[in-house]
This record gives structure tokens, C-alpha cells and sequence, in this order.
């Protein structure tokens, strides 16, 4: 299989409008692609060409990435933050088969001005920065209506949706959510894995549910037509928001807790819900997230059978995909941004209770390596599994799409 560019990217490079070394630090920064060399699913002459009809004919949606460049090594990233320049992969974008990608920016890592992170200038700061470049290309379309993910995919370009995965940097100023909203984020995480003043996030051991001003964010989201996302959101908090939200909410990067008992991922209880309010869940690829006892080792096997538990719990109209990957060493990134990410607090049993299964770290999740690999391996999956048209055509964005219609 050869992967080809899709036909409105043009050459453009991060920042081209921009003299190296002289506008900007250079820093030595992953290639955008395969930092660990390419696995692709193989398969039959007939079964690359229902994949290539049915991508051809479906928007492609991934509800969860990161889709720019860290540095090598990946601990330059501290530096490479404190810059606030992140460097988007637009050829390795035009190499894959997303035609719109939800882009969480530097979330955690945006340490401009701080150690801890998420501080309102800092987060409006990385913001403006991606705008200013992407408003110098012609080839990421700047996503604020479902009409312009179908624009992108007719015209070979993608739909770019800025996201903030946590909402602490609006701090008690509800207005906040306008001002994001007019500069074109149309989805925000109520909490990261810390509480803040609208609830608790996944890692505190007390969820005391969604605050008064949380409810009054949710109220505003819903109204200004921002889409609410509780990926990172403790259980009582999650429920409360599902309940709250006069819309279907996302959970857009996640997997199942009934197959890997970690505070990271969902209860059935909170999967029903969702799905029982029209919501979407995501299934995420982020490094020793989506593991299970049958598959310790981390890898798209791993992860489609979170998918597929998912999928039989609620129903395929219900479940999508939210990889989180991006370009560079994603293990290593966990590593070094262990305390701003909630690593060790986020994947420790939920419960607990008694000593968690042991599982080996991997360098990379094999098959969902970075944005291009996981677009490829994620539908050739779901091909090689005989899944129908229908259904391929609905989690790989059917389903995000009619929450979009009734959210944005």
C-alpha cells in the first residue's frame, strides 16, 4: 500500500510565513511520521478497495489528537512550551485519512508561564500562535460548522477543530466560554484529571459532583453551542454533567474500566449514560491507557477490544474514536510530563483495592503510533473484522457528525 497526499495540501510548513533562528527558536523536532517504523494492517487486493470506496465517500473524524511535531529529545519539550510555538504536521496530516481532526493543542504541557499549567494567557497564548500560522495556509480549514468538515473532505484538505482539554482557565469568569467559543473552540473538557472550581477531575480519591458553577458553564457551553467533553472528569462529576446538559455530551478519549479497572477509564454506568443522552464515546490509544488482561501489551488488539466492548455494551451509534496520539515518543512525553499529565494518579485502579494486573511498557501502541497510522489501521481494522459499510461509515464519523448537528 502507498500512501499518497491529499490533493488540497499545497507544501505548506509550520510557520513558513517566519524566518528560522531569527522569528523563532529551532528546535530539533520528530519527523512527521513513524518514529518507530510503520506497521500498517495488511490487507486483500477486494479489502483495500472497499476501504478506498468507503473513504471516499465518508467524512473521517478523529475526536481526540495532538497533530504537531515534539522535539527530539522529547524532554526539549519543556523549552519547546515554555516558546509556545507548536509545530503542526501538515504533511503528515495530507498523508493520512482524516479529513477532520478535534487538535487538543499543548494542554497540559502549555507551561509558558508556569510550572503547573492551564493558566488563561498561557492557554490564549498557544491558541493565537496556531491561529496566526494556520491562518497563513490554505490547506487545515478552520472547523466551526459541520458544513465546513464536508467543504474539507470535498476540497482534499481537513477540518481543523481547536479543543481545551480543561476548563480551569476560566476560572469564575463564565464569559471565558464566549471568547474561546468566538475564537473558534467548539469543544472543551469540564475538568482535567485536578478538580477546579466546576468539579472533580478523575484523579481525586472524593468526587464531590458538579459545582454551581459548573452547572452554570454547562448551561453556557450549551447555549453559546460549544460541545462538552468529560474524558477527563471523576465519575460524579460525569454523571452530573450527563444529567445537566440539555445536549448529548462527548467523552472523547477513553476506553472501558470493565476490561482495565484505571481511574482513566469509564464505568459501564457512565457509558449507559451518555449513550443514553445521545452522546458519543471515543476509545483512545494514549500510551497503557486501553490495555486489558487478554492484551497486557499495549496495541491496536488491545484497543479495538475496548471498541468492540463499548460498542456491544450501548450500540454502534454510540461509540467512535478519540486516539490522542501525536508526532514524536509518546512514552517518553508520559514520562517527563508525569506530573502535569496525572499519569500516576490517572492510571491507578479505580477502587484501589488489592495490586493492579502488571503489564510491560511499550516504546509506542503498535498500530495507532501517531494521527497517519492510526487513520489507516483503525478503518483496515474494522475492514478486516467485516464490519458492513454502514457501520464503518457511522464510528469513523457518522456518529460525531449527528452530535455536531444537534451541539454546534
Amino acid at each position: 500500500m502507498e500512501k499518497s497526499l491529499k490533493q488540497g495540501y499545497k507544501g505548506y510548513k509550520a510557520y513558513d510565513y517566519l524566518v528560522p533562528g531569527e522569528d523563532y527558536k529551532v528546535f530539533n523536532l520528530a519527523e512527521e511520521g513513524n518514529e518507530f517504523g510503520e506497521y500498517i494492517i495488511p490487507l486483500t487486493d477486494e479489502q483495500e478497495k472497499f476501504m478506498d470506496e468507503i473513504i471516499a465517500k465518508y467524512p473521517m473524524i478523529s475526536l481526540h489528537e495532538h497533530p504537531f511535531c515534539f522535539p527530539k529529545p522529547v524532554t526539549d519539550t519543556f523549552d519547546y512550551a515554555r516558546e509556545g510555538r507548536s509545530f503542526t504536521a501538515y504533511r503528515a496530516l495530507a498523508e493520512s485519512k482524516w479529513d477532520c481532526v478535534f487538535d487538543n493543542m499543548m494542554d497540559g504541557c502549555c507551561l509558558i508561564t508556569s510550572k503547573h499549567g492551564w493558566k488563561w494567557n498561557d492557554v490564549i497564548y498557544d491558541l493565537g500562535l496556531r491561529l496566526a500560522d494556520i491562518s497563513h495556509q490554505d490547506f487545515l480549514i478552520k472547523c466551526e460548522k459541520v458544513d465546513d468538515i464536508y467543504r474539507a473532505k470535498a476540497e482534499g484538505k481537513v477540518a481543523w477543530v481547536p479543543v481545551i482539554e480543561g476548563a480551569a482557565m476560566i476560572e469564575n469568569e463564565l464569559d471565558r466560554i464566549d471568547m474561546l467559543y468566538g475564537f473558534g473552540v467548539r469543544l472543551m473538557g469540564i475538568t482535567y484529571s485536578e478538580s477546579n472550581g466546576l468539579g472533580s477531575g478523575l484523579k481525586e480519591a472524593h468526587d464531590g459532583g458538579l459545582t454551581h458553577l459548573g452547572y452554570q458553564v454547562i448551561d453556557r457551553m450549551n447555549k453559546v453551542g460549544m460541545a462538552i467533553d468529560c474524558a477527563h472528569v471523576g465519575d460524579n462529576t460525569t454523571l452530573d454533567i450527563i444529567e445537566a446538559s440539555k445536549k448529548p455530551v462527548f467523552i472523547s478519549h477513553t476506553g472501558a474500566r470493565a476490561l482495565w479497572n484505571s481511574k482513566r477509564l469509564k464505568s459501564d454506568e457512565i457509558i449507559k449514560a451518555c449513550a443514553a443522552k445521545g452522546g458519543v464515546i471515543g476509545i483512545e490509544a494514549a500510551p497503557h491507557t486501553t490495555i486489558t488482561e487478554k492484551h497486557t501489551t499495549h496495541d491496536i488488539e488491545a484497543f479495538m477490544e475496548h471498541f468492540e466492548y463499548v460498542k456491544d455494551l450501548v450500540g454502534i451509534d454510540f461509540v467512535s474514536f478519540g486516539p490522542d496520539t501525536l508526532y514524536g515518543d509518546h512514552v517518553g512525553l508520559h514520562h517527563a510530563f508525569s506530573a502535569n499529565l496525572s499519569i500516576k494518579q490517572a492510571f491507578v485502579k479505580q477502587n484501589g483495592e488489592g495490586k493492579a494486573p502488571s503489564f510491560p511498557e511499550v516504546p509506542y501502541v503498535k498500530g495507532l503510533e501517531n494521527p497517519t497510522e492510526a487513520s489507516y489501521n483503525i478503518i483496515r481494522w474494522l475492514i478486516k473484522h467485516n464490519y458492513s459499510e454502514q457501520d464503518i461509515a457511522k464510528v469513523m464519523g457518522g456518529n460525531a457528525i449527528r452530535v455536531l448537528k444537534e451541539v454546534w
